[in-house]
């Protein structure tokens, strides 16, 4: 397992160089000067000049992109063209506010959308199955956006149980408060996916010759249903549970704007706003890192339930 690990860390190396590769010519290319947008309509050729030295864009191409990579492997992402601040200490503080949000939701989507696919899956084609059917579909269809503002208008202006924003005096009292509904709304739609892919996982699953061998053993349903059942059933599902983390983490940028937390996804959308090319270059690159480094623990812990799929992999990359 130990070879495993550190063959499948080795090989993330240049994957990560690719993406910082990509990162910076895709800003490269754009078209128009990088400057002059962030100089402003009115600004002088001077203040141009200024700030494409500053920048570092009167530089060719390749110094430009061998300076960014050093940087890049000492931990420098540049400073803010708007505040001068470093975006490394900028992207820490923010950094805290969508890891909580993206792990209260990963708690919903798991626990809601397990439950639920198991309920389904042993209830096959009854009504209780029919009526969880019915709630998967409908949270799948359901945009964000508009789960979002539902869940606001009923929970923090009408009733009033939980906070409307980051802002809010409830905040006083419970922090967490604030993550409660962004996190149910973003992670309900994982677990109304979620909850299809276990319900159509387990019943493949139950229909083995193994669980029935299981059951002619005389073992009790809730062993062969959990740790035959769902043990095995796993591999599709942490798949969904891995992608879905990646998204919290990167594409959380609705919810923070509906709910006002000051995340990295608001924060992203600021700095393409006002065109501060070292922020999106950074919020990039750590949300690549992030999904780099949740697909590896995908891989391990695969490799840790089914050691088929590990002894596959170690021998494709000794090929």
């Amino acid at each position: 397992m130990l070879e495993f690990t550190l063959r499948r860390i080795t090989a993330t190396i240049p994957v990560l160089l690719g993406i910082i590769f990509v990162i910076f010519s895709v800003l490269y290319l754009i078209p128009g000067d990088p400057a002059e947008a962030i100089a402003g309509p009115r600004a002088n050729k001077a203040a141009i000049e200024r700030i494409r030295k500053e920048m570092g864009l009167n530089q060719p191409y390749h110094i430009r992109l061998i300076t960014y990579v050093k940087k890049v492997i000492s931990g420098d992402l540049g400073n803010s063209v708007i505040t001068g601040r470093p975006v490394l200490k900028s992207i820490c503080e923010k950094l805290p506010y969508t890891l909580k949000l993206a792990c209260i939701a990963m708690i919903v989507s798991v626990v809601l959308g397990i439950l639920i696919g198991i309920i389904s899956a042993i209830t096959r084609g009854t009504l209780i199955d029919r009526f969880c059917t019915i709630l998967s579909v409908t949270g799948i269809s359901i945009p964000v956006f508009l789960s979002g503002l539902v869940f606001l208008y009923i929970f923090a202006v009408k009733l009033k149980w939980l906070p409307a924003s980051a802002s809010s005096p409830l905040m006083l009292k419970n922090p967490i408060l604030a993550f409660v509904l962004p996190a149910f709304t973003l992670g309900i739609r994982s677990a109304a996916f979620l909850a299809r892919i276990v319900r159509s996982s387990m019943i493949e699953v139950l229909n083995q010759d193994f669980i029935r061998t299981a059951r002619a053993k005389g073992l009790s349903p809730w062993r062969i249903l959990f740790r035959h059942g769902l043990f095995n059933a796993l591999i599709p599902v942490i798949t969904v549970i891995g992608l879905d983390l990646s998204s919290y983490l990167n594409g959380s940028v609705i919810i923070e704007t509906i709910f006002d937390l000051p995340g990295i996804g608001r924060f992203a959308m600021d700095a393409i706003l006002k065109r501060d090319y070292p922020i999106i270059q950074g919020v990039i690159l750590i949300g690549a890192l992030v999904f780099i480094i949740v697909n590896l623990i995908m891989d391990l812990i695969y490799a840790w339930i089914n050691p088929k799929i590990r002894e596959e992999m170690m021998g494709k990359s000794a090929a």
